[in-house]
């Protein structure tokens, strides 16, 4: 079986956050995908797209696999994009300068959709990264100010920043 051409791994670092957007590994290349996450630091993996792999082995080294698939060329819908921020916001705001990582099957569309329009720089890193669907969903997204939360400590609102 020929070996396939994947994309390397591409690190985007926004503020305090850092999204590693790759490919979906299979369960032989499972090692090499671990290694790549244990890299960068990753320790969360958000899968957009079916499942190719056992998620076992990363659980295994402390990896969480979270499940949130949805159709290749198309925006995330709403329930993604909620859970996708409430990950955003738990993370980020629990532990800066932490990494997720995404994947969709080759890393380039619906990884990249999943992520804040704000990551702007992915498409100059990864060509073929947002397709005309998911181009519009972006120029048209809207944010909803649904990271703010109460400090317990001050009772002042406080904003986990995209």
């Amino acid at each position: 079986m020929a070996r396939m051409n994947r994309p390397a791994p591409v690190e985007v670092s926004y503020k305090h956050m850092r999204f590693l957007i790759t490919h979906n590994p299979t369960n032989a290349s499972l090692g090499t995908f671990i290694e790549d996450l244990k890299k960068y630091g990753a320790t969360t993996v958000v899968r957009v797209c079916d499942v190719t792999y056992d998620k076992a082995p990363l659980e295994k080294d402390g990896i969480t696999v979270v499940d949130w698939p949805f159709d290749d060329g198309a925006p995330p819908p709403g329930k993604v994009v909620e859970d996708w921020l409430s990950l955003v916001k738990a993370k980020f705001c629990e532990a800066p300068g932490s990494c997720v990582a995404v994947h969709c099957v080759a890393g380039l569309g619906r990884a990249r959709a999943s992520d804040d329009p704000t990551l702007s720089p992915l498409p100059r890193k990864r060509r073929g990264a947002i397709n005309s669907k998911q181009l519009t969903y972006l120029e048209k997204y809207r944010p909803k100010q649904r990271l703010r939360f109460k400090d317990p400590h001050t009772h002042k609102t406080r904003c986990c920043v995209m």
